[in-house]
Parts: C-alpha cells; structure tokens; sequence
C-alpha cells in the first residue's frame, strides 16, 4: 500500500478491480463465507508462527502480512457491496471505545 491512501481511497481502488467484472460484488451471505475462509487462514498462520502447531514440510509459505491483506480486501468489498463507508465505521467503533470502554484498561502512566 502507498503511503498516504485513505480507507475511502481503498474502497475507490477495490471498486475500481471488482467493476470490471459482470458478476460484480458477491452476496453478503457469500461474502461472509468468504471472510470466514480468510479469517481461518489467518489464524492458521498466526498458530505457525505463534501456536503449537508448526507447519508442515508440504504447506507453502504465507505471511501474515498476505492473509490480513486477503482479510482486508474482503471487509472492503463487503463494505462496500452494503454502501458502508469503513472511514464513518471506525469513527462510531473509536467513539465507542472512547467514551464508553474509557476506563476498562489501565492506562499507561504519562510524565
């Protein structure tokens, strides 16, 4: 990713790629398998690297970095197939944890 792309500008760039195709954006249903798939890859290589579960001789080689991109590309499309802009999302999730999680962790001492 290029330094200096807002979230509006990764939905343009994921908009852009999928409306070149006639079948378009899948389903949410479809969607939301799609994002279960990646979130069960990412997590099976955060569980090599960080787990019990070392990787076996025949499994290939996938950062972390390329399974939450994957994730990532996913949530914006799902995103934007339901005309929701991910920048207005965290705005209301960082509020939330701002005012009402305000005081649910302990703060590091600032001098």
């Amino acid at each position: 990713m290029a330094a200096g792309k807002t979230m509006k500008d990764l939905q343009g760039e994921v908009d852009t790629y999928i409306s070149q195709f006639k079948e378009g954006y899948f389903s949410p249903l479809a969607m939301l398998a799609r994002m279960t798939e990646e979130l069960g890859e990412l997590a099976r290589e955060v569980n090599h690297y960080y787990g019990e579960k070392p990787k076996k001789s025949t499994e290939t080689e996938k950062a972390i970095e390329e399974e939450l991109g994957d994730l990532l590309f996913v949530i914006i499309c799902f995103a934007n197939s339901l005309q929701i802009d991910l920048e207005e999302a965290h705005d209301i999730v960082m509020n939330k944890f701002n005012t009402r999680d305000k005081n649910r962790w302990t703060r590091i001492e600032q001098d």
